[in-house]
């Protein structure tokens, strides 16, 4: 049975690196023979905000309620985001606030501090552009990203194998580097990692 894999791009910019990774990703995952889909979260028609947090639910607009059936679908889901000012974009945040909801992705169990994870058996890979070395946003950033993604939302949910590849530094790369980097991105593809 062909492995499902969902690959979420939170870059707005489709002439960016990171739409390259998408592509190079999906194109290498097709050669071993994936079910590949895609979301492209600039695409989507949603607002972005939480309007009334937990204490109303909005109703998703028609593309998030076919994002969260591609996210049940998956067998893995590889997200690909830029770091911008330590974090996520922020319609990529706002793509997390409006599907990874109480009854979606975990339930609070009643009168505990305990939850159910209700995303497990899914794995993942974080693929992630930086503007400075990967050990010097971890080592005086801490990798807020990461934390944020991997830690407070993947694993909170279910998802505990968590793979987190950096590419950087961007602003300095040449042509010949980024192709490298996309390479390097269409092998993660092929081995489906």
């Amino acid at each position: 049975m062909a492995k499902k894999i969902l690959i979420i791009n939170g870059h707005p910019n489709k002439e960016s690196l990171n739409h390259a990774f998408a592509e190079a990703y999906k194109k290498g995952a097709q050669q071993s023979n994936a079910d590949v889909k895609c979301i492209c979260i600039a695409d989507l028609n949603f607002n972005p905000n939480l309007e009334f947090g937990y204490q109303k639910r909005t109703e998703h607009e028609p593309d998030l309620s076919d994002a969260w059936e591609k996210i049940k679908w998956a067998d893995h889901l590889v997200w690909i985001h830029p770091v911008w000012w330590g974090g996520l974009p922020a319609l990529m945040k706002g793509f997390i606030d409006r599907l990874f909801l109480p009854g979606f992705a975990f339930q609070y169990r009643e009168n505990s501090m305990l939850w159910d994870k209700l995303l497990k058996g899914k794995t993942a890979h974080i693929i992630t552009t930086l503007d400075q070395p990967s050990w010097y946003y971890w080592l005086v950033y801490g990798r807020p990203s990461v934390n944020q993604l991997k830690k407070s939302t993947l694993q909170f949910c279910g998802i505990a194998h968590v793979k987190v590849s950096y590419f950087g530094i961007i602003k300095n790369s040449t042509e010949s580097k980024r192709l490298q980097w996309i390479s390097e991105v269409e092998e993660f593809g092929k081995k489906l990692k």
